[in-house]
């Protein structure tokens, strides 16, 4: 598991930017990469952008299952991270609020965003940018905290929903989406064949959920 980075650890870092300082894997990741490597497999993509990839951890781990990859995030200490650990990687710093650079539109199989859109004010530009980096017939492969009725419930219950949403936390938890928010969200940027599963746990008190979309030809 990840150590604590310098924004978890200090909760307010007055920064413009999620400030990455540690290397190594998030504790969501042993669950989530069997999901989305199992989605990338199914939709047959090689050429992988992995959009929002923090300190290029999981970006890593697709590589080494077989995928020609490429790390993209907004967090400049997170690029450098990614960059000194994993130079065999790509990597490239691109705000969401800008378009996409020339080189990246139209060039992949798949764009995944692991436990990205979360974290965002305005989730449509994450959806902008990976559907402009997709060429046609492309799978948009997005993770995100999974909620539904017994899982608030279950949260609701036994007092979790402060360590769960964090609210203290700068770079937090926004957005708490649902199966049904999230299609309708694929669905208003014309994915088809959208898919669905959980990772982690038992479906109902699954911890995320794997939402996949094929952009239209």
């Amino acid at each position: 598991m990840t150590a604590e980075t310098r924004t978890e650890r200090t909760l307010s870092s007055a920064s413009n930017e999620y400030i990455w300082d540690v290397a190594g894997e998030a504790g969501s990741h042993p669950y989530l990469l069997p999901a989305v490597t199992a989605e990338l497999q199914r939709l047959r993509a090689r050429c992988v952008l992995d959009l929002g990839c923090g300190n290029g951890t999981f970006t890593a781990q697709l590589l080494k299952a077989g995928y020609d990859i490429t790390g993209m995030d907004h967090s400049s200490s997170g690029i450098a991270l990614a960059q000194r650990e994993y130079p065999r990687i790509p990597f490239a710093r691109h705000d969401l609020h800008d378009e996409l650079p020339a080189a990246h539109a139209g060039k992949y199989d798949a764009v995944v965003a692991v436990e990205v859109i979360e974290h965002l004010l305005l989730p449509r530009r994450l959806m902008a940018a990976a559907t402009a980096a997709l060429r046609p017939g492309g799978a948009l492969v997005i993770t995100t905290p999974y909620h539904g009725y017994l899982k608030n419930l279950a949260l609701a219950m036994t007092g979790k929903f402060d360590e769960h949403w964090a609210p203290l936390r700068d770079y937090g938890h926004v957005k708490f989406f649902s199966r049904r928010t999230l299609t309708q969200l694929f669905e208003e940027f014309g994915y088809r064949d959208i898919a669905f599963r959980t990772a982690g746990r038992v479906p109902p008190l699954a911890k995320s959920m794997v939402v996949s979309g094929i952009k239209p030809a």
